[in-house]
């Protein structure tokens, strides 16, 4: 995955609490193994009518979300089944980092480890977010990882958090098992100085 710099993103906002990831990807799309070409199948029951229509009134559909790479979304968010094809399918979209006041905690690990920043804020900065792109679609916030920074569109900045192993693979681009590769030298250089190993048998 993509290491996660500072970066600029505008903002689509679905404030609706609870979303659960039945909504964000359907288990009928679950069948596929490769991450690539979920994005169109996100939200899928609430883009599409019956007929496979775009509906005008979902936010994804509509020009504003063209090009948003940060979503505002409820509390709660991504409570339901685990499936990693939740974040899958937002990356996929084109979004970057989710905000949130609240994530369901299997969700926010699996963002973590997919490179989707989720990022918590207070209710007072989630207002101030939805506030913000509703008179202007063309809002954008600052997120900056490194110092866990975002900044608003105001120009306020607000800190969030983030456990330090999964900033560390995050702003190196690696997941969990690409961490430990990267520390393959110095675990066979520890293995190679530690003295053989004896097996020894219990008599019979």
């Amino acid at each position: 995955m993509q290491p996660i710099q500072a970066f600029r993103a505008r903002l689509a906002p679905l404030a609706i609490d609870n979303i659960d990831t039945d909504q964000i990807i359907p288990a009928r799309f679950l069948k596929t193994t490769d991450k690539t070409g979920l994005g169109k199948d996100l939200f899928h029951d609430w883009r599409y009518d019956a007929a496979g229509n775009p509906k005008p009134d979902f936010i994804l559909n509509q020009p504003r979300a063209a090009g948003a790479a940060a979503l505002v979304a409820g509390d709660n968010f991504g409570c339901g089944s685990s499936r990693e094809h939740a974040p899958w399918a937002l990356l996929g979209f084109g979004f970057r980092a989710v905000l949130s006041t609240s994530f369901a905690d299997i969700f926010r690990n699996n963002c973590l480890k997919n490179g989707l920043l989720p990022v918590v804020v207070d209710a007072a900065t989630h207002a101030e977010l939805l506030e913000a792109v509703e008179g202007n679609p063309q809002a954008e916030v600052h997120i900056d990882l490194a110092s866990q920074t975002l900044r608003l569109p105001s120009g306020r900045a607000v800190t969030f958090p983030i456990d330090g192993f999964s900033k560390q693979c995050l702003l190196s681009g690696v997941d969990s098992l690409g961490y430990l590769r990267e520390k393959a030298p110095a675990i066979e250089a520890y293995e190679a100085g530690r003295p053989p190993r004896v097996r020894t048998y219990a008599a019979e």
